[in-house]
């Protein structure tokens, strides 16, 4: 179907014709559309007719259609002028639901009321669809979007869809995610109120089925409880990844108290509430192994723009109870994140993106609670009963993160090497101990203590003590390596007499002819105790010796 056929159908305005054409051509371009460069005007020309007959179409079944064809067509940059105006965008957000405005919240509030038709609610949907590729492809739709307040007509449809309209809410979530990634003055105004977060918490509380038994402990899971749907899954990342764009702060203070219009402890509340949904996403599973690991990164990176300082949430579950060596702390959630992390090394790429979040996590969590640092501790670093392997050959944890330390991407090594210097107190002494001089002293230097000492972050003083197969080998290992190493082989110590003689002539004659050739040059010492060539210090010492001899 060609761009001349759909314009001639499109100017006659019949709906059925229109109709006809455009399903046709939607159903040859759907998945294997191509941009020809000799049909760009033709291809703008498409989209303006399309959004001009939206604007009067009024069978659902048409307007559907049509926006099919305008989102094939909005993967096409160069086509998208006569959408990203101010009345495309008005006619899009309309047929999506999306009223804007003063009055959009009491509008939208009509959305839960009305009975939509499965006709009408796929119209919206497409319309939907058509505003994320529009944005996210046209800089200019999203300067629009931020004037017509896109994103707060977002949160008020948000707040009156129905659960059971899972692709409204899924794309709704998508457009709010693109608004605030690619807007930051988008991302700052929404920052600023707390409800924003409070609306996408309770679509997280919906999707996941969260049931609080206590002030920030959701039930956990049955063990035969059915995984995550697919569908549930969907929605809850586009959540997720939303609220990390409005949790997101560049100043490197904790969220909450710089941006919320509210008092310190009612954000310090609505974050304590997110971290026990996080913590009850990550004892979820989906139905892949692939999706849960998803839903979790997600979940990391959420968690890694939160106060450190609630991340006992992640632990303290008095009604489901833990485990007594950790002081009746529970672990289960730590436990999941260590074995997030050692999957993502394990991987062995796109460690920036994928180790860095996970990292910082730990650490900062390690940092500022002391039972989250022991437990992980315990399995990473556990007492050394040996030392004739080098620290980062091998595969447990703690070797696959000493060899991280030394990893070419900056934010990974200096990630690894600070997770580690902080499981050891920040004792350098300690570190030196897990890692060797030579994979430590990277970070060391950068942080100034290459000297030794500690960091400024005061610790509790109980150091776990060496084990006496340590305290045995202790005065063999080798510092830069961090192990003991084999003795080497006297290569003298089979040889004759005779032979060491000859070694040495050969030795002898070697320096002299690279003495003559000035390749090595004799030194000695002068009175002050600075370097100078052989031959001048020699001619000092013999003038202060005549000199002597004088006297």
């Amino acid at each position: 179907m060609d761009f001349e056929t759909i314009l001639s159908r499109l100017e006659t305005g019949n709906e059925e014709d229109v109709e006809k054409v455009l399903h046709q051509y939607n159903q040859e371009n759907s998945h294997t559309f191509t941009f020809d460069q000799n049909e760009e005007n033709l291809r703008s020309k498409v989209c303006q007719s399309l959004v001009t007959a939206l604007g009067t179409q009024v069978r659902p079944c048409c307007q559907r259609a049509s926006l099919e064809t305008l989102r094939i067509l909005s993967r096409d940059k160069r086509a998208l002028a006569p959408v990203a105006t101010r009345e495309g965008m008005l006619i899009l957000a309309g047929l999506a639901q999306l009223h804007t405005g003063k009055d959009s919240s009491d509008q939208a509030n009509k959305l839960q009321d009305d009975t939509l038709t499965p006709e009408q609610e796929r119209v919206v949907v497409e319309a939907l669809k058509c505003l994320c590729n529009v944005v996210y492809n046209s800089p200019a739709a999203q300067q629009v979007g931020a004037d017509m307040k896109l994103a707060q007509s977002l949160c008020a449809h948000l707040h009156a869809t129905r659960a059971g309209r899972h692709e409204v809410g899924l794309f709704s979530l998508r457009l709010l995610f693109l608004l605030t990634a690619l807007r930051p003055d988008v991302r700052g105004g929404l920052q600023s109120e707390l409800q924003v977060v409070r609306l996408l918490t309770e679509v997280l509380e919906r999707t996941l089925q969260v049931r609080w038994v206590g002030p920030y402990e959701a039930a956990a899971p049955e063990p035969e409880a059915s995984p995550i749907t697919a569908e549930d899954n969907e929605r809850a990342m586009e959540a997720l990844k939303a609220m990390f764009n409005l949790t997101l702060t560049d100043t490197g203070d904790e969220v909450g108290v710089i941006h919320f219009n509210v008092s310190a402890t009612d954000g310090q509340h609505q974050f304590r509430l997110i971290i026990g949904i996080m913590r009850h996403l990550l004892m979820l599973r989906t139905e892949t192994e692939e999706k849960t690991e998803e839903a979790h990164s997600h979940a990391v990176n959420l968690l890694s723009n939160l106060p450190a300082t609630c991340l006992d949430v992640l632990m303290d579950v008095p009604v489901q109870g833990g485990q007594e060596k950790y002081e009746g702390k529970n672990m289960d959630a730590i436990q999941v994140l260590l074995e997030f992390l050692e999957k993502r090394i394990d991987k062995g790429s796109n460690y920036k993106e994928g180790l860095t979040p996970v990292l910082s996590l730990l650490t900062e969590g390690s940092r500022r609670h002391r039972h989250i640092r022991r437990y992980i501790k315990a399995q990473v670093l556990p007492p050394l009963k040996e030392a004739k392997v080098r620290p980062e050959i091998g595969n447990t944890i703690r070797n696959k993160l000493v060899r991280l330390m030394t990893h070419v991407d900056m934010g990974v090594k200096q990630g690894a090497a600070e997770l580690l210097f902080v499981l050891c107190k920040e004792s350098v002494d300690n570190l030196l101990k897990y890692t060797g001089y030579g994979n430590a002293a990277g970070h060391l230097v950068a942080k100034g203590l290459l000297a030794g000492g500690r960091g400024e972050t005061k610790y509790s003083d109980d150091e776990d003590s060496d084990t006496e197969e340590y305290k045995n080998v202790k005065p063999l290992i080798n510092p830069i390596t961090g192990h003991v190493e084999e003795p080497m082989p006297n290569p003298m110590e089979e040889m004759t007499e005779e032979q060491k003689e000859y070694e040495a002539q050969k030795m002898v004659i070697m320096l002299d002819e690279l003495i003559r050739k000035g390749v090595i040059q004799p030194m000695g010492v002068r009175k002050d105790s600075t370097v100078a060539p052989l031959e001048e210090t020699l001619h000092q010492h013999t003038l202060e010796s005549s000199g002597s001899d004088t006297d």
